[in-house]
């Protein structure tokens, strides 16, 4: 059981690492069992096929987004759980480029994913939407939940996604996280104090 285990994890690493490389297009069960050092029928054994493999990645990397904003909740502080779970966000993207790029389509766009993997990314933002709903009135609408908790991710994505493109030479990891960190500070504040609830 623990080798069944480990040599799915080997693929998704292997998968993930190819992705960096060579994008969708050049990911193939190929190409990831060489990686890996398996053989192909492993990855149709354990994935059936790329899609599998895709899926999987997908999946993965919203699980690991949403584990990161949920473990920010132990704060008796609103703004300072949204903050937590603002660093431990950025920390997997550093750390897992691979998984980022796919679940936000820097990868390429012959991806389309399951059901299964698109549930993943909605039970993601219902974690941040839960989390962000801490900074406003009880009588808060759904529909003002989730739009401040879209102005999170879209300055935690957008730091995220100039570094993939734009400013990864220029500036280095700890001037562009501090960056980024101000930035989302400055708007949930401003989301605490726009809305109702003193920051």
């Amino acid at each position: 059981m623990a080798k069944v285990a480990g040599n799915k994890e080997r693929i998704l690493v292997a998968a993930s690492q190819t992705l960096l490389e060579k994008g969708v297009e050049g990911l193939s069960v190929r190409a990831i069992s060489t990686k890996a050092g398996l053989s192909t029928i492993a990855i149709y054994s354990h994935f059936q096929g790329k899609q599998g493999v895709l899926d999987a990645l997908y999946v993965e990397g919203f699980e690991r987004v949403r584990d990161a904003m949920v473990s920010a909740d132990d704060h008796d502080d609103p703004l300072q759980s949204v903050l937590a779970g603002s660093e431990k966000y950025l920390q997997f993207a550093q750390h897992n480029e691979g998984h980022y790029r796919l679940i936000f389509g820097e990868t390429g766009s012959s991806y389309a994913p399951s059901d299964e993997a698109l549930e993943a990314s909605q039970n993601a933002f219902n974690v941040l939407v839960s989390g962000v709903s801490r900074l406003l009135p009880a009588d808060a609408t759904q529909a003002s939940r989730q739009r401040a908790a879209l102005r999170v991710w879209a300055v935690l994505h957008g730091y995220v996604s100039l570094r993939h493109h734009v400013i990864g030479p220029v500036l280095d990891y700890a001037q562009w996280h501090r960056m980024a960190m101000e930035a989302v500070g400055l708007t949930i504040k401003e989301i605490a104090n726009t809305l109702g609830k003193s920051a």
